[in-house]
């Protein structure tokens, strides 16, 4: 599939597990419980899901959090209440959008920045009107750049 505002295709990333059974390499030490509280852990210290995703399959061995949990890493952090007020991706794309519109009043010919400023803004309308819709943010939620920075916190 081609990306947003370009025709190219882009590099493929990485594939999910196969099957959806625990491995056989996982421990029995390491069940429901265990990797639950490693979650938290791992949450409390700063990490975004993603990250906590990353950290569990690279340094334990766990490919899936769901398959050994039965829940998801969001799920997880819902239910003790460590889930962040602005969704993962959206707070990745207001970060770039920062960086570049810092760049871009610094470089105020970079035409190019300037464009892209406006694909990511775009992108930060149409991602916040959809988590509007599926109530994961407040209706009343309203990105602009001025109170951007406040976003992240």
């Amino acid at each position: 599939m081609a990306r947003m505002h370009t025709r190219r295709k882009g590099q493929s990333g990485s594939k999910r597990p196969s099957t959806l059974r625990a491995p056989e390499w996982i421990d029995k030490e390491k069940d429901a419980k265990w990797v639950e509280a490693k979650v938290i852990e791992l949450a409390k210290a700063g990490n975004t899901p993603s990250m906590i995703g990353l950290i569990l399959r690279d340094q334990f061995g766990i490919p899936l959090v769901k398959v050994i949990a039965g829940k998801r890493i969001l799920d997880i952090l819902r239910e003790n209440e460590l889930e962040r007020r602005v969704p993962e991706d959206l707070r990745n794309m207001i970060a770039k959008a920062i960086t570049i519109r810092r760049h871009f009043e610094e470089n105020k010919k970079d035409y190019s920045a300037k464009r892209s400023i406006q694909l990511i803004e775009s992108k930060i309308h149409r991602l916040s009107k959809y988590y509007k819709k599926t109530r994961v943010l407040p209706p009343d939620f309203k990105y602009t750049p001025a109170e951007a920075a406040l976003l992240l916190r």
